[in-house]
């Protein structure tokens, strides 16, 4: 037994509730269980019981043996003045309590703890990996809903306080986001760290030219730092050295991984996909908000990097010859993981929930992505279509299965109650 358990056994009552009696001997009657308290306090608040002929509201707390009350000092603790009954697993000591206590060790069904206990020792992709076919398409559908929404709101907290220390200003926001999106998993620290070391308003002063927005973007990298031969590099090179002195920009720390990488999606070229990407549409955020559909922004991001790169993929080094256009796959990377976040959060911020949903929307309109959390869903028969799915399923995964949090997931929720 732990304590979490026992309070989703009292929380959805889900034990013999005939003939309760309290440790005196005193008949019970519980005619509300109270609302399940996350905050500092008793375990439940607003309860409402019944003992012999009184009626008593206030609190419940839950512990597994008596003695808990004590080790964990509730005595002397004014929050707990309001506590009306003592619910415990084990009685295991008499403490002269001012509130009644009830034993529940002989009161809760032994199937529902051996399907917990089963759930809790499975070292199976997700513990219930074995039973989930017993879970219908709705369950599974409003979970997901829920699952997405707190993904989002999750990552709009993040964006509300990147927000908060610049001035609300959203487009200088979303350029973080996307040079971060643009670094993938290995370079999203440093480019996200070079997308702050250039402000918003210089980049505008040069979008028109491309050879000087590489210039901003390679040098704060680090990567003009090089002797080389060839003249393209050379004159990004002079570009940088005036635009660093113009503007009193600081290089940015830290060094790009290009080890073990695919060659398209080495730093070099991903910020020179960036750069084009500026380069056509500075202001895109104000773009996303305008846009009614999701093929507005696809066309905006399917950018393709400066005819120097048709033949390189590092400066100095030729290669054969591939136009570095931004894949589909990365853009609906950069779709789920910045555009539908920062438009979702900016419906919170602003309490429009018609760009809420239309960003709920969008990653219905997304393919599913493909990795082992979603592969692991598909072996098991779970639906991965879309965007949607996809990311609720990321959620439930990191969020759920890997911290066993069954109790807290429908899923588990359902698989327990079914006796």
């Amino acid at each position: 037994m732990t304590e979490r358990l026992l309070q989703y056994i009292w929380q959805f009552q889900y034990y013999n509730r005939n003939d309760l009696v309290t440790d005196e001997g005193e008949q019970l009657q519980i005619i509300h269980p109270g609302s399940f308290n996350t905050n500092q306090g008793p375990d439940f608040t607003d309860a409402k019981i019944r003992i012999e002929e009184t009626t008593w509201a206030g609190s419940i707390e839950i512990h597994i043996n008596t003695s808990d009350w004590k080790n964990h000092k509730h005595s002397g603790d004014k929050n707990y003045k309001n506590v009306i009954l003592h619910v415990v697993w084990q009685h295991d000591v008499n403490l002269n309590l001012p509130c009644s206590t009830l034993v529940l060790h002989d009161k809760v069904p032994k199937l529902l703890l051996s399907k917990y206990n089963e759930l809790m020792n499975a070292n199976n992709f997700i513990a219930c990996e074995k039973h989930i076919e017993q879970v219908n398409n709705l369950t599974w559908q409003s979970w997901k809903e829920r699952l997405l929404v707190e993904r989002l709101e999750r990552r709009t907290a993040v964006i509300l306080d990147l927000l908060q220390k610049n001035n609300n200003h959203w487009e200088e926001i979303f350029w973080w986001l996307l040079a971060k999106n643009f670094g993938i998993k290995l370079n999203s620290i440093v480019f996200e760290s070079l997308a702050r070391s250039i402000p918003i308003n210089i980049l505008a002063k040069h979008k028109d030219q491309i050879h000087q927005l590489e210039a901003l973007l390679f040098g704060q990298a680090g990567l003009l730092d090089e002797v080389y031969t060839e003249d393209y590099p050379i004159l990004l090179q002079k570009e940088y050295r005036f635009l660093k002195k113009k503007y009193n920009l600081q290089k940015v720390e830290g060094s790009l991984i290009f080890l073990r990488m695919r060659p398209s999606n080495f730093p070099t070229v991903r910020l020179a996909q960036l750069a084009m990407l500026v380069h056509g549409s500075l202001h895109l955020f104000s773009k996303i908000k305008e846009a009614n559909d999701i093929k507005t922004i696809r066309q905006l991001l399917q950018v393709t990097a400066n005819d120097y790169w048709h033949y390189h993929y590092v400066f100095d080094e030729t290669s054969a010859f591939k136009k570095k256009k931004l894949g589909e796959q990365m853009i609906g990377n950069i779709l789920i993981n910045t555009v539908v976040p920062i438009l979702f959060a900016y419906g919170h911020y602003h309490h429009e929930n018609i760009y809420k949903d239309k960003a709920l929307q969008w990653l219905e309109d997304i393919g599913a992505e493909k990795n082992s959390i979603t592969k692991g869903f598909e072996s098991l028969q779970v639906e991965n279509k879309t965007a949607f799915d996809s990311q609720a399923l990321i959620q439930l995964k990191n969020e759920y299965c890997n911290k066993k949090r069954c109790l807290d997931c429908s899923v588990g929720n359902k698989l327990i109650r079914n006796q």
